[in-house]
């Protein structure tokens, strides 16, 4: 299914997609977080991902993403394991949002950080949140408190930002401070206001 008024939204790990967007949805803009959508996911498939990686990552109603996630992202193999299980599943959920997004005939964002990557949906437009890889890696580290290793292995598992950024239809800078970030926001919004304005006539 084509997805006409769909932008996918995507970036780097620590770009500040959240940040962009919460100026976006203050636009008027609605989105569809395949983040939550995947967290969910994980926690439903629970029983799954302690058969696939251990009982250990179970804590309660819940998956230790933490502890997961040092495991996937220094195992390649087993990062593609775990994509296998919950990329069908949060791919329908989304979809089903989506469908009803389009009957708004109205641009909305759909939030899938490895769009390019994947290759999995079929959205023309894109907005690419940029920060270079060296600032990234800063933004990881104090987000999340990760080593400076584990911050690298994380960030060296996406598509590179500045492939991403080539590839982009929109290109938001988020290399500055807040204010720099909020005139960006405006500027495309402005700009994707009027493609979609003239794809209707």
């Amino acid at each position: 299914m084509k997805l006409k008024y769909a932008i996918a939204l995507t970036g780097g790990i620590a770009v500040g997609k959240s940040s962009a967007m919460s100026f976006m949805s203050m636009y008027g803009f609605r989105s569809i977080d395949a983040d939550k959508i995947a967290h969910a996911t994980l926690d439903e498939q629970k029983d799954k991902i302690a058969s696939m990686f251990g009982k250990s990552l179970i804590m309660g109603s819940a998956v230790n993403r933490v502890e997961l996630g040092k495991i996937v992202f220094a195992d390649k193999d087993k990062r593609k394991e775990l994509e296998s299980l919950l990329h069908p599943l949060i791919y329908d959920k989304i979809m089903h949002l989506a469908a009803l997004e389009e009957q708004r005939e109205f641009p909305y964002f759909i939030d899938i950080p490895l769009f390019f990557e994947n290759k999995r949906y079929d959205i023309e437009k894109s907005l690419v949140i940029y920060a270079p890889k060296d600032l990234q890696i800063q933004r990881l580290i104090k987000r999340n408190g990760l080593s400076s290793e584990d911050a690298v292995l994380r960030i060296n598992s996406q598509l590179d930002i500045e492939q991403k950024k080539e590839l982009a239809t929109y290109i938001i800078d988020n290399t500055k401070d807040i204010r720099h970030l909020q005139n960006e926001c405006e500027k495309v919004r402005g700009i994707i206001l009027e493609d979609f304005k003239q794809g209707k006539k």
